[in-house]
């Protein structure tokens, strides 16, 4: 339930807050002066449905306690940040996206000498593990140099552990045969207590760190992007920015992979990419 559609002690709806849009963007602001983190151009939906959950989580009833809190209590923000960013994802999600993947993309890339794959919003890593077995199986992940990339130091911990619950294991094991997985995903994991640990020569080439598609740049020619489910959350100003550092990234006919609900349709930089794929939303830089 959300702090607009609470109910009162009296068991009657409580009304729209008026000041609740000028709160948010005077938080937003706060947010990016006090912790450089710029929410200032993520969907408005999004963001308020995030944060009215954060506020009913956080015990505030108004986002002028929230940016009260947050400007003198940092764990406060850290807490916010994980509402705000963490998307629990799947690996192997979308397997047919992972099955052309294998079949058309792979084939490209193995032509290269070396390789360097950009996931970004890497949130708690289950698509990087996806990317490395992916590689490993097609004999290209020794050559491969994959960077995952997020603003949460939270999730990027998480990531960076490679650990699980075990009882999300069916749903991955499944995903990953519907992927084209060539043997059993239980090759790549062991079982402690009640949770799954990746096998950690599948991180020994991955580089987990902190990067914003809001305000950083460039860091390195790759041949594959993959960012997947991020720019439903940007606002067309913000996703334009994200999208030329993709391409600025890139090298020329390099990868760009998209979620589903993603497109280079509307965007600036349309005419900088070829489609791949429609159904998979991928795309070749020109």
């Amino acid at each position: 339930m959300t702090v607009d559609d609470a109910t009162s002690t009296r068991g009657e709806a409580a009304l729209p807050d008026p000041n609740f849009d000028i709160e948010l963007d005077l938080l937003m602001e706060a947010i990016y002066r006090k912790y450089h983190h710029d929410f200032r151009g993520y969907a408005v939906s999004s963001m308020k449905r995030r944060l009215r959950h954060a506020l009913t989580k956080l015990g505030c009833g108004t986002l002028s306690r929230l940016q009260e809190r947050i400007l003198r209590e940092p764990e406060i923000f850290r807490e916010l940040l994980s509402l705000l960013t963490i998307q629990v994802s799947e690996m192997f999600r979308d397997p047919d996206f992972f099955r052309t993947i294998r079949s058309e993309v792979v084939p490209v890339l193995a032509t290269y000498p070396s390789l360097k794959i950009w996931i970004a919003g890497c949130s708690m890593g289950e698509e990087v593990y996806s990317y490395a077995i992916l590689l490993r199986e097609e004999g290209l992940l020794e050559r491969t140099i994959i960077y995952a990339t997020d603003i949460d130091p939270d999730a990027l911990r998480a990531a960076e552990a490679g650990v699980y619950p075990l009882d999300r294991l069916a749903g991955f094991s499944e995903a990953y045969l519907a992927a084209g997985g060539r043997g059993s995903l239980a090759d790549y994991y062991s079982v402690a207590y009640d949770s799954a640990v990746f096998d950690s020569s599948l991180r020994k080439d991955i580089v987990f760190a902190d990067h914003s598609l809001a305000t950083d740049g460039v860091f390195g020619e790759m041949q594959l992007v993959s960012c997947r489910n991020v720019l439903i959350y940007f606002d067309r100003e913000l996703q334009d920015r994200a999208v030329a550092l993709f391409r600025d990234s890139l090298c020329r006919k390099g990868f760009l992979a998209l979620g589903s609900r993603e497109t280079l349709e509307f965007s600036r930089h349309t005419a900088d990419f070829a489609l791949f794929s429609r159904p998979q939303k991928i795309y070749r830089r020109e």
